[in-house]
């Protein structure tokens, strides 16, 4: 008869001695035993006790305890304990089959910054609301944008959220004093040709007295806050700047039931970033063309945002676009604290200003700078004065103050700046780094289009976001959030050719 496993076993321990018999067991555990089906000769039939007889010969060859039957990989909600030898691939697996990452295989350190996906009813709506209207859900018009800043309570409602208008006792960081009168003093070639010219600048201010917003931004806003894609073009280490015009920031995880729409902002395009970084930074993104949210992104295509400019009528509305300017850079310093928070080095962003604002009319420019003061977990966000004045005093002696300052942010601030990020982005544990880039690349631009029916344009548009309310309570309702992407399709099977004999 074939010798069982166990026999085979036994004859091997009697051949060693015992302490090498004590090591081999120790060292290397035996897999669990299979079943051996002899059959019986023909005409002889199989006998219960004989197969009783035989496992009790079994087990006086095996004194050895049995080691238990090989476990399943753990269903929904298994406990991920470090004795698991689980498959590496297991992460994608739970995510092809239920459209998340496990939740055990998540640190509880950072279960928090996850992105967070938002409600099928939102993305319902929006792609309702985008087939009637003909205005980009992220493109409010001013006026309604701006509605629920007018009222001075939004201050205290921000102060309840953690965000002052207003320096911290310490104030900002010494550091940050020196950068800030650097940036203000620092020398740039100035624009010619323009209505900031000598001889028409009089002439251009008188023009804007009675002007409306749209007036205002198209004349002087970017001879104040130049546009930092223009300079890419001749500047060639600006190229990872992305901005946004009027566009509502649909994919940050909100603060209010407001949405931020600044006038203008500027951040980091993907393109910034490296694979390795984007495939770290993949859990805490999600899918964000989807409209999943995060703390890293404002729009879908600009991550950390760290300049908002705001322009409005009169020297009251610039309270207004304050407000709204306190608002957006808030959630940019919370997006960089957070980044740092995940890898443990918060410290180094403590009072340091970490986003700008610039807030102008047509004739006054107020300039602040946003630091943290971090005491724990607990984070307060508050807001450093720059520079407050009238460009169109003195003849216009100061016009091009504003101007110098945001190239010296492009120029100077920004790199340092993103380098640091990059260096905190490196850090990210390898834990969370299970191939998403992949899936995230392929199945978000792809089929994030084709499951919502939308047409490139129709996405650019971000027709498929959910309201500011919708944001504030899906946010406020997910405690644990899940890192989401789309289901991918099945991959099809290719036909092999029959082969013809």
């Amino acid at each position: 008869m074939a010798q069982t496993r166990a026999q085979r076993a036994a004859q091997d321990r009697r051949h060693l001695p015992g302490d090498q018999v004590q090591k081999r067991g120790a060292s290397m555990p035996r897999p669990p035993p299979r079943k051996t089906h002899h059959p019986s000769p023909p005409g002889q039939p199989t006998s219960v006790h004989g197969r009783c007889r035989k496992r009790a010969n079994e087990d006086t060859h095996d004194p050895a305890p049995r080691p238990p039957p090989n476990r399943l990989r753990a269903a929904v909600g298994d406990t991920f304990t470090a004795g698991d030898n689980r498959d590496p691939n297991y992460p994608i697996e739970f995510w092809v089959r239920e459209g998340s990452w496990p939740h055990d295989y998540i640190q509880p350190d950072m279960e928090h910054a996850l992105a967070r996906q938002r409600s099928s009813n939102s993305l319902r709506r929006k792609r309702s609301d985008s087939a009637t209207s003909t205005t980009p859900s992220d493109q409010r018009a001013r006026e309604e944008k701006s509605a629920p800043y007018r009222d001075p309570r939004y201050e205290t409602l921000l102060n309840t959220k953690g965000t002052y208008m207003e320096t911290s006792e310490l104030g900002v960081a010494d550091e940050s004093k020196l950068i800030c009168r650097n940036l203000l003093q620092g020398e740039q070639s100035i624009p010619p040709g323009s209505i900031f010219d000598s001889t028409v600048f009089e002439r251009a201010c008188n023009n804007l007295q009675k002007a409306n917003e749209a007036r205002v931004i198209q004349d002087i806003s970017r001879l104040l806050v130049p546009s930092a894609e223009t300079l890419a073009l001749y500047t060639k280490r600006l190229k990872l700047l992305k901005e946004s015009v009027n566009e509502g920031w649909n994919n940050s995880i909100p603060l209010t039931g407001t949405r931020p729409q600044p006038d203008y902002s500027v951040g980091f395009r993907r393109e910034a970033f490296t694979e390795g970084q984007l495939t770290k930074l993949s859990p805490f993104i999600g899918d964000f063309i989807r409209g999943d949210l995060s703390f890293f992104m404002a729009t879908y295509y600009m991550y950390f945002p760290f300049l908002a400019c705001e322009v409005k009528c009169g020297a009251a509305a610039l309270d207004i676009a304050d407000r709204q300017n306190a608002h957006s850079m808030t959630l940019a310093a919370r997006g960089v604290v957070e980044l740092f928070r995940l890898v443990k080095r918060e410290d180094e962003v403590h009072r340091q200003i970490l986003a700008w604002s610039v807030s102008h009319d047509h004739r006054s420019v107020r300039i602040y700078g946003y630091y943290a003061v971090i005491d724990g977990k607990d984070t307060k966000y508050y807001r450093h004065p720059v520079r407050t004045f009238d460009f169109t005093e003195l003849n216009g002696k100061e016009k091009w103050a504003a101007y110098r300052f945001t190239r010296n942010v492009y120029d100077t601030w920004m790199p340092d700046h993103f380098k640091r990020m990059c260096s905190a982005i490196d850090q990210l544990p390898l834990k969370l780094d299970f191939d998403v880039s992949a899936l995230s690349e392929s199945t978000s631009l792809s089929q994030g289009l084709e499951n919502h029916h939308l047409t490139p344009s129709e996405a650019d548009s971000a027709s498929l976001l959910a309201d500011d309310d919708d944001q504030s309570a899906h946010a406020a309702q997910i405690a644990t959030p899940p890192t989401s992407f789309s289901k991918p399709a099945p991959a099809k099977r290719r036909k092999s050719p029959v082969k013809r004999p």
